[in-house]
């Protein structure tokens, strides 16, 4: 299940990530005589490396500057200086800077990988769910309607969403069957600037290539910001209903 955090709650994690590497690094000075600073440095890496996995990509990267200027600051000669003579303190801060960007990066890559698969295991179960319905050959189309409508809300991000058998009158905006939101012949930047919320958008239900209907999304009241994939499954998810229709159609 994914964890959606708050803004608060991501800056509260930055914020702890910046402050952790600094209270390591002090509460080390009293040892700094018989620690190596290499040592300490692995001891930092550690920290940052916990710092990436809680998902946030900014916490990794702030702790490994951190980690470096407070290492340098308390833990190498001049002491309270942020200044390095030794050159191998040089070194040590640089890979320090350079071990535990990298880190927080990849961590925060696979993570976001590992988010990426579940959502797209979680699109395929909803088309095979509402497949599933449709193969059943349930007489009542209106229940599928009404699952599909319910899943293109959750899908979307969306305010609402509901059946309209006419399709005489075009709306200002459509889902087309690529993916694409369309708006007087102009394609919307949809992941950038979100769904329109100032008109209904129309997605039509097809099947064999014939119209059956369509569902009009709105999204009025929140910034919708759907990625393509998840607006092509919102375009599967409709075609189920067409073949539900078709079905329903042929036995009546």
């Amino acid at each position: 299940m994914r964890v959606h955090l708050s803004e608060r709650s991501r800056t509260a994690v930055v914020a702890g990530a910046g402050a952790v590497p600094a209270l390591v690094c002090v509460a080390m000075v009293p040892f700094r005589a018989r620690i190596e600073n290499t040592s300490i440095a692995l001891l930092l890496v550690l920290v940052v490396v916990s710092a990436a996995a809680t998902g946030v990509r900014w916490a990794g990267i702030v702790a490994a500057l951190s980690g470096a200027a407070c290492w340098a600051f308390f833990l190498t000669q001049p002491y309270q200086q942020m200044i390095i003579t030794e050159r191998a303190d040089i070194q040590t801060a640089a890979l320090l800077t350079l071990v535990g960007i990298a880190a927080a990066l990849i961590l925060w890559g696979r993570r976001k990988r590992h988010t990426h698969a579940n959502e797209q295991q979680a699109h395929l179960s909803g088309i095979l769910r509402t497949a599933g319905i449709v193969a059943a050959g349930s007489s009542h189309t209106e229940g599928v309607i009404e699952h599909v409508a319910d899943q293109l809300v959750e899908l979307l991000g969306i305010d609402d969403c509901y059946f309209d058998s006419d399709i005489q009158n075009e709306a200002p905006a459509a889902l087309v069957r690529d993916g694409t939101v369309v708006r007087r012949g102009r394609d919307l930047d949809v992941e950038r600037f979100g769904l329109p919320t100032d008109c209904e958008i129309e997605l039509r239900v097809h099947h064999n290539g014939v119209t059956r209907g369509r569902f009009l999304l709105v999204a009025s009241t929140r910034l919708a910001l759907p990625s393509l994939a998840q607006r092509q499954v919102a375009v599967a998810l409709a075609d189920q209903v067409g073949a539900a229709l078709a079905t329903h159609d042929r036995s009546s």
